[in-house]
């Protein structure tokens, strides 16, 4: 039987397969709009027990042709596993149940309602400087305790997911469209895979973390290797200055959590080089350029903002800045002058 999460019936009957459900147990079932590389669903059993459910898609639902290995699910079983090891500075990662290497479907435990998605928090004007300090501190406890461990390398020593979902789809596509921008994407590119250092998210972005009783809940993990961990925090400052880019009304509150989450992070990772702060600026750059001519460009973003971002990222390549906090007030600088507009 070809298994469709989406579809109920199937679904249940592929879990009474699978002895994960009672054999005459109803259960309702509700599918997760907005992901754009799973099948999602959340599954409430009649004892009140509640699992989100993923089916991973070869083909990305994207206006543009994106296609990746469904194998990259068993990367986040295997990234939950880790997580739940190791103490997240307030954090916590959902209970990984169950992995289907057949159908490429993943269970885990669901994170009960009320939560708040933070990305939601954001755009609404709601920028609590507490959570993306905690932020800033998890990421850094993360990639401090994969920090030169073989055994996470063995368990994460797979990029190609990273190639595909990120490399390729964000800074290869975006240097074709904006072909001056091939030396400077080629060089990160070269540099960010030669670099070892520790485990790597790779999708460490405000839409993968929700606010549960004032606890912050880390999803999403399928992109995670053993890498550069500078990636997480340029993709992840990317979207606070894009926000700042997107809505001027919170734009001080946006550039001033950019700084705390960067002080926080620096905090928790005390085993880090300056080469980091160097190439976290440069990705930072990247994926603001990315985020807009990528594969994936921010839907909330005008067209205008678009090309604001663009001609300022285009600029930020040109100069010489080193350290996160002259990234930050430069971009506030910039962002905010009339040749932009």
């Amino acid at each position: 039987m070809e298994i469709d999460i989406e579809n109920s019936e199937i679904l249940q009957a592929y879990l009474r397969g699978l002895d994960r459900i009672e054999p005459l147990e109803k259960c309702a079932v509700e599918i997760l709009k907005g992901g754009v590389s799973n099948k999602t669903i959340v599954l409430v059993r009649e004892n009140g027990e509640q699992w989100v459910i993923k089916q991973a898609l070869t083909k990305l639902r994207v206006k543009q042709d994106w296609f990746c290995d469904p194998g990259r699910l068993e990367i986040e079983f295997k990234g939950m596993q880790w997580l739940s090891t190791i103490d997240l500075e307030g954090g916590i990662v959902p209970k990984p149940i169950f992995f289907d290497r057949e159908n490429y479907i993943l269970i885990m435990e669901a994170i009960p309602s009320p939560h708040e998605n933070l990305k939601t928090l954001l755009l609404n004007g709601i920028v609590n400087l507490k959570w993306i300090n905690n932020l800033g501190a998890l990421l850094g406890s993360i990639h401090n305790a994969g920090d030169g461990s073989d055994n996470v390398k063995h368990i994460f020593g797979d990029k190609s997911f990273f190639k595909v979902l990120r490399l390729e789809a964000y800074y290869q596509f975006t240097s074709k469209q904006l072909p001056k921008t091939k030396d400077f994407f080629d060089a990160l590119i070269i540099e960010t895979l030669r670099t070892e250092k520790t485990v790597v998210h790779g999708d460490f972005s405000p839409k993968n973390i929700l606010v549960k009783d004032n606890r912050l809940v880390l999803l999403d993990h399928e992109v995670m290797h053993f890498g550069d961990p500078a990636f997480d925090v340029g993709f992840f400052l990317c979207h606070l200055l894009s926000k700042a880019n997107h809505m001027p009304g919170s734009q001080d509150k946006l550039l001033e959590a950019a700084g705390k989450f960067w002080e926080s992070y620096v905090d928790k990772y005390p085993v880090m080089d300056d080469s980091v702060e160097r190439r976290a600026v440069q990705h930072t750059i990247a994926c603001l350029l990315a985020r807009c001519k990528g594969r994936s460009p921010l839907e909330y973003l005008t067209e205008n903002e678009q090309q604001k971002q663009t001609r300022l990222g285009l600029e930020l390549i040109e100069g010489s800045i080193l350290e996160i906090p002259e990234l930050i007030e430069v971009f506030k600088t910039k962002i905010n002058s009339s040749i932009y507009d």
